[in-house]
């Protein structure tokens, strides 16, 4: 099976599809804290950059703890799927 432009263009979608659903649970929360803090701050009128930086880190590092595994699961399946059909691609 030769490389042909519609299917290097359907891996690079796939590839893409696969980035998005990846960095979305972590962009995903970190939004959230950020509206969270942003409602705080327009409420009390605290104004303070270093408020906003700390409940994001911690929304990150809640994201990769509970979707983690999910997510390494994800991009090896797509690697092992990419490199199985390597051979292939070379006749």
């Amino acid at each position: 099976m030769p490389v042909t432009p519609d299917y290097a263009l359907s891996l690079s979608q796939e590839a893409l599809k696969i980035a998005l659903m990846v960095g979305a649970p972590i962009l995903g929360l970190g939004l959230v804290a950020g509206l969270i803090v942003a409602m705080f701050q327009a409420t009390t009128q605290i104004n303070e950059a270093s408020l906003q930086f700390l409940p994001k880190v911690l929304a990150a590092l809640a994201g990769v703890a509970i979707f983690g595994p999910w997510m390494l699961r994800t991009l090896v399946d797509f690697t092992q799927r990419t490199f199985e059909l390597l051979p292939h691609l070379v006749k």
